[in-house]
């Protein structure tokens, strides 16, 4: 029997964050149910609001595809005014997730240490640039690609960045996870805590395999461009009119894959026949593969490779990905009285049980609900002046 009710209905989340690690994080809480107050500066807001182009109805689709089912309150946090409205806010949160440089909200009286003496169930999640020490470096992504060595695994020639922010990703993923965490453990204590995530430490826990060649085999990868280091052939070819990539994770599928190009004399090729051997003789399979792989379209040899259980996929470009039959699960529509229907792409997560909230509201203006945030919370302080009336 599937319950309506989102797992996090009821949960209040305030949101000081802005870009991308943090406004992903408390989104995805939004579509577990959670109530999402975004806390942004007056006039100003979130940095995304004015990274176009592209924009839609006049805003930065970037901005908007990570601030839907939210509602905005702006609040200048330089002021006492600003920073009373902020503590009564975190004062009534489940959760609150900041993403300033480290000590900012310290400085500014809005840290842990504050807000758990008023709120001691509050979970508030910190994602600054270093969980580990104190440099005063900003966290955005392209430094982090850096810094992480991402970037010198990236590409062919020289550097590359990944065409996604890819390491803010990672982060808001593990921000959720932790905050998620750190709930359950205060349904069992009763008690919040705090919970950090670094977008260094997620940046080096996103290189994996890459890490682990290095700190337990002392080897410095290099770029590989779109072919794998420790698996051939696992990589992009160019067919005869544009490009496809395959993956023969072993040497079954690399049977099957040579006999596609009409050469099954290579699987039993003492240079080839398992896949250490291929590894140490990359360029010879690889060449011998392109050359069988120029003589044909694309198309045709995935068709072929899927036939014989290979996987394979064009490279595929974004408007083919989302007139794709299997994207079209994944999208959701918000309807928007000032942007028009906005489409988007589903938070994947699915609960046989538990439905999330779909996506419905459109990512808000800057302080829209200024207004309303601010009676609520006006009306839930107790009035001094009330002295309770007759008969108490």
């Amino acid at each position: 029997m599937n319950d309506s009710r989102p797992p996090l209905q009821g949960l209040v989340v305030v949101d000081f964050t802005r870009v991308l690690a943090g406004p992903l994080c408390t989104m995805i809480l939004a579509d577990m149910g959670a109530e999402v107050v975004k806390v942004e500066r007056p006039g100003v807001g979130d940095d995304t609001r004015e990274w176009d182009p592209p924009a839609a109805g006049g805003d930065a689709t970037y901005f908007l595809s990570v601030n839907r089912d939210k509602k905005s309150i702006a609040v200048d946090l330089s002021t006492p005014e600003g920073r009373k409205v902020a503590i009564d806010l975190m004062a009534g949160a489940d959760v609150v997730v900041e993403n300033f440089r480290t000590g900012v909200m310290d400085r500014l009286g809005l840290g842990y240490d504050v807000i758990a003496e008023r709120n001691p169930r509050v979970v508030y999640c910190s994602i600054p640039a270093f969980a580990g020490s104190s440099s005063p470096k900003p966290g955005y992504d392209l430094l982090m690609q850096a810094q992480s060595g991402l970037m010198s695994l990236t590409g062919t020639e020289g550097p590359t960045k990944a065409g996604v922010a890819l390491l803010d990703v990672i982060t808001g993923l593990y921000a959720t996870t932790g905050i998620l965490a750190a709930l359950e453990a205060r349904r069992e204590t009763g008690a919040g805590q705090r919970v950090t995530v670094g977008l260094y430490e997620a940046s080096l826990a996103a290189l994996v395999n890459q890490s682990a060649a290095f700190l337990m085999a002392g080897q410095v990868s290099g770029p590989a461009g779109n072919a794998h280091p420790s698996i051939v052939p696992y990589q992009a070819f160019t067919a005869r009119d544009r490009s496809f990539v395959l993956a023969a994770g072993n040497d079954k599928l690399f049977r099957e894959t040579v006999e596609a190009v009409g050469r099954p004399e290579l699987a039993d090729d003492p240079r080839f026949v398992s896949n250490s051997a291929r590894v140490e003789h990359r360029d010879e399979i690889v060449g011998l593969l392109s050359a069988a792989f120029a003589t044909r379209d694309a198309e045709h040899w995935v068709r072929e490779l899927d036939a014989r259980g290979v996987p394979a996929s064009l490279v595929r470009t974004l408007d083919e990905v989302f007139a794709a039959p299997e994207s079209q699960h994944a999208l959701a529509e918000v309807a928007d009285a000032k942007r028009g229907t906005l489409r988007y792409v589903r938070t994947p997560i699915e609960l046989s049980h538990t439905a999330l909230r779909p996506p419905t509201d459109p990512p808000p203006d800057l302080g829209e609900h200024t207004d309303a945030i601010l009676t609520r919370l006006a009306a839930a302080k107790p009035n001094p002046d009330d002295s309770g009336g007759e008969g108490t």
